[in-house]
This record gives C-alpha cells, sequence and structure tokens, in this order.
C-alpha cells in the first residue's frame, strides 16, 4: 500500500468520524463544538503520521502509523462509541442532518487535501531509457553506440564484469573510452567487479565515462563489493563522476540508505548479475517502493534505475508503478526488428505507467 493510498484512507475515514461527532453535536445543542477545527486536527494528524511512515512495512501501519485516532475512525462500531475531550458521545440513534455549513468546509478541506496529494503522486521523475551493450557487435561497438544515440536512448551502459564478482569476463575502461568518439549520449558504467578492482582502477573508469566535454558520466558500484562505501562514493565524485550504487537482489534495500545523500542513482537488480537474457525477479518490486519512499521522505535527488528482464511488457510497467524511473534494457530493446522501436516501444510503457495505466503481471 502506497503511502499516497494511506492518507487518502485515513482522510475519508477523518471525515466519517467528524461527521458523527456534527451528528452528534446537533443532538446536544449544550455542546459547543468548532467541528471545523476538529476536522482540522483529524485530518493533520492522521496525514502527518502517514507521510512519516513512508518506510513502514506495510503490517506496520495499523498500530506504528494510524495510531489509536486513526484505529477509531477505521473501525465504526468503535468510532461511535468514541468519546474526544469536550465532545459529547456520537449519536446512538443514528440521528443525521448535521449543518451544512460544517459538511460543506470539511469536504473542501478533503478535497484540497485529495487534490495535493494526487499532484505529489504524480510528480514522477522522467523515465530514461538505458540499453546495455552486452547484446551488441563487440567487433563494432562504435557503430553500435553511434546507432543507440540516433535511436533517442537517455543513457547507454557499459557493464564492467570481471570474473570474480560475477562468473563472466566483459571489458575495461580502454574500450568505454574509445567509444566516446562516435556518440555524444552520456555513457554509465556499472562496476561488476570485486573491491580491489574497483579500488585500484576507479579512476581510469570515472574518465572513461565522462562525457564528450568532461561531463561526469554515471559511475556504479555495488552495494556487495565495497568494503568503505562511503569512501568510493566520495572519490567517484572527487575525480569528477556521477556517483551511484548497485544492489543484488538479495540486498536489502536498508544497505544504501545512509548514502543516499551521496548518489546520484540507486540501481536495483532485478535480476542476479554476470549474463544477460535473465529473467526478471518480480519480487524486486517492494524493494523498489521502499528506495522511493526513503528517497521522497529524505528529499533526495535520486533516479531509481531497474536492470535485468526488464521489457515493454508488464515488467516494466510494474517497476515504473513502483518507483523506478531508469530502465536498463538489453536483449529487451536489441531483440526489435530497429533500435528506435525498441527504444519508443520501452518509453511508451513507462509513461503509460506514470499516468496510471499499469500492467497487470501474467495469472
Amino acid at each position: 500500500m502506497s503511502s499516497v493510498t494511506v492518507i487518502f484512507l485515513l482522510a475519508f475515514a477523518a471525515q466519517g468520524h467528524v461527521e458523527e461527532v456534527a451528528h452528534s453535536a446537533d443532538a446536544h445543542d449544550s455542546m459547543d463544538v468548532d467541528v471545523d477545527e476538529l476536522m482540522n486536527k483529524v485530518v493533520a494528524k492522521l496525514a502527518s503520521r502517514a507521510l512519516n511512515a513512508f518506510a513502514l512495512p506495510d503490517t506496520d501501519l495499523d498500530e506504528s502509523t494510524i495510531g489509536k485516532a486513526g484505529q477509531l475512525a477505521l473501525s465504526p462500531s468503535r468510532a461511535t462509541s468514541a468519546v474526544l475531550p469536550g465532545v459529547a458521545p456520537a449519536n446512538p440513534h443514528g440521528i443525521v442532518g448535521a449543518r451544512p455549513s460544517v459538511k460543506v468546509m470539511a469536504s473542501m478541506k478533503l478535497d484540497k487535501l485529495r487534490t495535493d496529494l494526487e499532484l505529489d503522486s504524480k510528480n514522477w521523475r522522467k523515465p530514461q531509457i538505458i540499453p546495455s551493450v552486452l547484446p551488441a557487435d563487440w567487433a563494432a561497438m562504435g557503430q553500435c553506440v553511434k546507432d543507440l544515440e540516433a535511436a533517442g536512448v537517455d543513457r547507454i551502459q557499459f557493464d564492467v564484469m570481471d570474473g570474480n564478482f560475477v562468473p563472466n569476463l566483459t571489458f575495461g575502461p580502454e574500450m568505454i573510452a574509445a567509444c566516446r568518439k562516435y556518440c555524444n549520449t552520456p555513457f554509465e558504467t556499472q562496476l561488476m567487479v570485486t573491491n580491489y578492482n574497483s579500488d585500484v582502477m576507479l579512476e581510469e573508469y570515472v574518465k572513461a565515462t565522462k562525457g564528450p566535454n568532461g561531463e561526469p558520466g554515471v559511475v556504479i558500484v555495488h552495494v556487495e563489493a565495497c568494503v568503505h562505501l562511503h569512501r568510493t562514493l566520495a572519490k567517484i565524485r572527487d575525480l569528477g563522476g556521477s556517483p551511484s550504487v548497485a544492489l543484488n537482489p538479495h540486498t536489502p534495500m536498508e544497505m544504501v540508505k545512509n548514502v543516499l545523500n551521496m548518489v546520484d542513482h540507486v540501481l536495483v537488480m532485478t535480476v542476479n548479475p554476470g549474463f544477460g537474457g535473465q529473467a526478471y525477479i518480480p519480487t524486486m518490486l517492494s524493494k523498489i517502493s521502499e528506495l522511493r519512499a526513503a528517497i521522497v521522505a529524505g528529499g533526495y535527488d535520486v533516479d531509481i534505475e531497474v536492470d535485468g528482464g526488464v521489457k515493454a511488457d508488464w515488467t516494466l510497467s510494474q517497476c515504473a508503478a513502483a518507483g523506478a524511473n531508469c530502465f536498463i534494457a538489453g536483449s529487451g530493446m536489441f531483440a526489435y526488428p530497429t533500435l528506435k522501436e525498441g527504444c519508443d516501444a520501452l518509453r511508451k510503457i513507462a509513461e503509460d505507467a506514470q499516468a496510471g495505466n499499469v500492467l497487470p503481471p501474467p495469472s
């Protein structure tokens, strides 16, 4: 359940609870109840608690987030018997006809709250399509990156594998640097290498990944491979790169929580790294949602990337709905008749998902 959904539920519950109080106040003319003020307090308190619970798992919402007031509001039987300070008990006979002014003002406040939340929920980060060159013809890599640029991609990813951190061997910084003269599209290097390799060759990778005019290129290190993650990320920034971090499927989101202020991107691997063409792991969606919640709660300027088995179907759609906005595709893009068709198909699925048209997983 998303934070926005939680707040919607609480707001609607608060409206029902306050209307009951209004009915009760009408039935007790001696009571001097400022229902509109009460409405403000109930909605504000519940919304505040929900907003502060972005990173809590759903099972914690009832007691840790909603609190007793929210539990009362969500339970009609308990709400009708609740006694708030200075307010008479809810009308046991179900008298209707609350004051119109109270209903209108309360409704206006809830409408504004809903509108604000809807705008916030639609504040998506721009989708970015980032092809991996693993499926490319390595003997013609220069032409490949030139063709990818013509297809309209946002970045081009180079998967660096050392045969130790992952059971595969690809290429080094020299090949990445050689591709730079063929296009102006930003590069992204994912270092699937041991801590020793990244420490010793980090400067070369940062330099090879830079743009044609020295613009920072995205350099991604794996949290599992870095003994001193803060130091490595800080070094990438100092060398003129864009520091980013990746998480293997088994690694919890909490492993990067304390470096979100240092990175520009967090990559959630949706397959185990090492080979292209693997099957997407759908259980990564909760990690993406938790990560997005932590980024929003902290006010960080961080993109969420996903990599592995992502295609222009429900896999990408579900990831986009969970909060990812950067989509790395290898075989999922190169499989199309043209690279432009692949790029356009991937982008459309992402944009549709952000617009609310989310494709369901296969039954």
